[in-house]
C-alpha cells in the first residue's frame, strides 16, 4: 500500500485556531450524547419541565428532578449531579486519553475532580484545561523511569506513580485552577449577559458566520458557547447560545436562493443539499455554495443575526446543544415556552438570508449563464477550495457529486500486499465524515458479495498498530501512520471518493476471492 504524503501548508492564524478547535471538538463531540440526556431528563423532570407542566407529579418524578424545598440542599436527583460532575469528568476523560491514552484518561478525569469540587459550579472549561493538561503531566513524569523499572516492578510503579500524579493534580486543581477558571467563566459568562443587554449579541453573527465558513467555529462553539450555554442553562432552563451557531436556518435561505435563481450544477444540487443541511444537520453542505460567490457570506450574517435577534426578543433559546445543527435536533431541545421564539428564529433567519441571497445570485446571474455555456466547474472549483479551508476531511464534494478538484488524482493508490480484514476511517474527532466514508466503503463491500471485512470510523488518536487497512485524508496520513506503522495506509482527498474505495474493494475481493 502506498500513499503520498501531504503538503504541509504555510499554517498561519487560522490554522492554529483550526488545530485547537479540533482539540476542543475531540474532546467535545463524542460526548455530546451525554449533553443531550442531559437536556432531556432536565426537560421532563425539574420543577418547571414538561411533566409539571401536564401535571404529572408523582414523587418519583421529583426525586429524579431534585426537587427540594430546602434552597441549601443542591445536586439531589439526576439533574444536578451529571452537569456537576458526569458532563466535566467526560470530557476530561475524553481530553486525556487524546493526550495520553487510557492512562491519560485517568489522570485527567482525578486531577479535574479537584476542579469540580474546588469550583462549586459545573466545570466545562477547567474539564478542558485539567484533563489533557493533567494527561501531557502524566506522560512527562513516565518518561523519567521510562525502560528503568526492573522486571516485576511495572504495575507497582505504574499505579503508585499514577496515584500519587493524580492525587496531587487533583489538589492543584482544587487550590489554583478551579479560581482561575472560575473566574474566568464568570467574566465569559457577564460578557455574554451584557451583550444580551445591550441588544449587540446579533453582532456575533458578524465572526460567527464567516468563521463557520472557514472552519473556525469549532473553537468558538464547543470551546466558548457549549460550555457557557450549559452552565446557563443549568441556571435559567436554557440558553440562547446553543443556537448562535448551531441555527440551521441561514444556510436553508442560501441554499433556498440557489434552488429558485441559480445556474447550471449550483442550482440542480441545491434541493439535495437543502435535505442534508437543514434535516441532517451538516451545515457544511453549503459551504461550498457561499464559496462560489464570496458576497453571499453577507447573507449568512444577516440570517444569522436575524435569528439572533429574534430569539432575544422572544427570550427563547435551547436546553442543550443541538448536535448535528439539524431542524430535527433544534425543536426536540427547544423548551415548550420557547418552541414558537425558536421556530421563529429558523424561519426568519432563512428568510433574510434568503432575500440577500437571490438580490446577489440574480445580479450576477447573466454573467454565470455566459460562464455556463463555456463550462460549468463552479461548484467543483468551490468545492475544493472549501476543502482547502478545511485542512482536512471534508464529505461535501462526494454529497454534492463533486470531486473537489484535480487534488484526489494525488491520493495513494491502493497495492494488493497483506491481506485486509479491519478497515478503519481516521479523522481528528473520528466522527462526521469519516463515519460517512466508513458507510460508504461498508455498503460497497456488501454489495461485491463480501464478508469478514470489519469497516469503522475513530479518532487518529485512538487508532492502534492492529489494523489492517488505514483510510484518512491526504494530510492526515503522516499522523495516522505514527499511529499504526505496520497498517496499510490509503490517503484520499475526500471521504467520500469512490475511485479510492472500488480500488479497495478490488483487492479485498481478490484476496477473499469472492
Amino acid at each position: 500500500m502506498t500513499t503520498t504524503s501531504a503538503t504541509t501548508g504555510g499554517g498561519g492564524a487560522r490554522v492554529g485556531v483550526q488545530k485547537f478547535g479540533t482539540f476542543i471538538s475531540g474532546m467535545v463531540l463524542p460526548n455530546i450524547a451525554a449533553f443531550i440526556a442531559w437536556g432531556l431528563i432536565t426537560a421532563l423532570f425539574i420543577p418547571t419541565g414538561w411533566l409539571h407542566l401536564f401535571g404529572f407529579e408523582p414523587t418519583w418524578v421529583q426525586q429524579l428532578g431534585g426537587w427540594s424545598l430546602d434552597p441549601k440542599v443542591t445536586n439531589v436527583g439526576l439533574v444536578g449531579p451529571m452537569i456537576t460532575y458526569l458532563l466535566p469528568l467526560l470530557i476530561a476523560n475524553t481530553g486525556g486519553r487524546m493526550v495520553y491514552g487510557v492512562r491519560g484518561g485517568v489522570i485527567g478525569t482525578i486531577a479535574t475532580m479537584g476542579v469540580i469540587v474546588g469550583a462549586g459550579i459545573p466545570m466545562f472549561l477547567g474539564a478542558m484545561i485539567a484533563g489533557p493538561g493533567a494527561a501531557w503531566v502524566m506522560k512527562q513524569v513516565d518518561k523519567l523511569w521510562a525502560n528503568k523499572i526492573r522486571p516485576g516492578f511495572e504495575m507497582l510503579v505504574d499505579n503508585f506513580s499514577g496515584g500519587i500524579v493524580g492525587a496531587a493534580l487533583a489538589v492543584f486543581g482544587f487550590f489554583l485552577i478551579a479560581p482561575a477558571v472560575t473566574a474566568l467563566s464568570n467574566f465569559l459568562e457577564t460578557v455574554v449577559q451584557n451583550l444580551v443587554h445591550a441588544g449587540l449579541l446579533p453582532l456575533a453573527s458578524i465572526f460567527v458566520e464567516p468563521g463557520k465558513i472557514l472552519f473556525l467555529n469549532n473553537a468558538i462553539n464547543h470551546g466558548v458557547f457549549t460550555p457557557l450555554g450549559t452552565i446557563e442553562a443549568s441556571k435559567n432552563g436554557q440558553s440562547i447560545l446553543f443556537l448562535i451557531e448551531a441555527n440551521p436556518g441561514p444556510g436553508l435561505g442560501i441554499l433556498l436562493a440557489f434552488a429558485v435563481f441559480g445556474v447550471g450544477l449550483l442550482r440542480a444540487s441545491a434541493p439535495s443539499a437543502i435535505l442534508i443541511q437543514f434535516v441532517g444537520g451538516i451545515h457544511e453542505i453549503y459551504f461550498p455554495y457561499v464559496l462560489a460567490k464570496p458576497l453571499l457570506v453577507v447573507a449568512a450574517i444577516a440570517g444569522g443575526a436575524t435569528g439572533v435577534l429574534t430569539n432575544v426578543i422572544f427570550h427563547s433559546g435551547l436546553r442543550a446543544p443541538a448536535s448535528p445543527g439539524s431542524i430535527i435536533a433544534v425543536v426536540l431541545q427547544a423548551p415548550l415556552g420557547s418552541l414558537l421564539g425558536v421556530i421563529l428564529s429558523v424561519v426568519f433567519s432563512a428568510g433574510v438570508s434568503f432575500l440577500v441571497a437571490s438580490v446577489i445570485i440574480r445580479s450576477s446571474r447573466r454573467r454565470d449563464l455566459a460562464a455556463l455555456e463555456l463550462g460549468d466547474t463552479a461548484l467543483a472549483d468551490a468545492v475544493a477550495r472549501n476543502a482547502a479551508n478545511k485542512g482536512r476531511d471534508s464529505q461535501v464534494g462526494a454529497l454534492l457529486g463533486q470531486s473537489g478538484g484535480a487534488a484526489a488524482a494525488t491520493a495513494g493508490s491502493v497495492a494488493t500486499e497483506a491481506p485486509i480484514r479491519t478497515i478503519v476511517f481516521a479523522c481528528d474527532a473520528g466522527m462526521g465524515s469519516s463515519a460517512m466514508g466508513a458507510t460508504v466503503l461498508r455498503n460497497k463491500i456488501k454489495k461485491a458479495g463480501i464478508e469478514g471485512i470489519t469497516v469503522e470510523n475513530k479518532s487518529i488518536a485512538n487508532l492502534t498498530d492492529d489494523i489492517d487497512l488505514v483510510i484518512t485524508q491526504q494530510q492526515l496520513t503522516e499522523r495516522a501512520r505514527q499511529k499504526t506503522p505496520h497498517a496499510q495506509h490509503v490517503s484520499v482527498d475526500n471521504f467520500m471518493s469512490s475511485t479510492k474505495y472500488d480500488e479497495v474493494v478490488e483487492q479485498v475481493k481478490a484476496q477473499h476471492g469472492a
